[in-house]
């Protein structure tokens, strides 16, 4: 459970999703649970990166709550659902699309955070590092990095070609984009983390579904 970085709530979480996938997924299943768990590892390895420097300065956290998985993979999960009933593959695009989006805030707040001097999306000033809402040239470029690492899975697990690596890689990044803005309002008392990271799997997923439709 260590290893997973979740306490024990959000392990039986994971456990209740993965079954959710595989049963509402289709034939699209195993491809499905596929890009469920390339999320979760390489999420885990970004989290543990650099993490002794994290922990000084106050932005690592060790141990994620059943709500952390919850805001990361409830549309997915819709996504799957609304595959088993209509049928339509761009609902599996949507899901991809949605943890492009997870993936991108991953690699941004992670790796982003190490950034010497990230500014406000509010303020458009320094702000200190692990401040929600706020960016960095580092960070935004990881942010990208993270979401195409996702569209080059589903070359390997969907076929996917250079088209729809590059377009899941822009819807993610943009995803994560709207979790800095959602981040801004969270400062100010207005939603949660958990509420950020929700908006960013519904705007990845919601523009893979309809622009890339097939």
């Amino acid at each position: 459970m260590k290893l997973l970085l979740l306490d024990m709530i959000g392990v039986f979480v994971v456990l209740l999703a993965a079954a959710v996938v595989a049963l509402f997924s289709g034939p699209y299943a195993i491809s499905n649970l596929t890009v469920a768990l390339t999320f979760l590892i390489v999420g885990v390895a970004v989290t543990k990166y650099r993490y002794e420097e994290k922990k000084e300065k106050g932005v690592y956290e060790h141990e994620r709550s059943w709500q952390n998985v919850v805001s990361n993979s409830a549309f997915p999960l819709m996504c799957c659902v609304f595959y088993h009933y209509t049928s339509s593959p761009a609902w599996v695009v949507a899901y991809v699309g949605a943890f492009a989006g997870a993936m991108a805030d991953k690699f941004g707040s992670e790796l982003g955070v190490l950034s010497d001097r990230p500014i406000s999306l509010g303020s458009f000033r320094p702000v200190k590092q692990g401040t929600s809402g706020a960016v960095s040239t580092m960070g935004t470029y990881l942010s990208f990095i993270g979401a195409l690492i996702i569209g080059i899975a589903g070359y390997f697990i969907y076929n996917y070609n250079p088209f729809m690596i590059f377009t899941i890689a822009i819807f993610g990044f943009l995803g994560s984009v709207a979790d800095s803005f959602a981040g801004v309002l969270e400062e100010k008392g207005i939603g949660t983390k958990g509420t950020s990271n929700l908006i960013c799997t519904v705007v990845s997923g919601l523009l893979a579904y309809h622009f890339l439709k097939f």
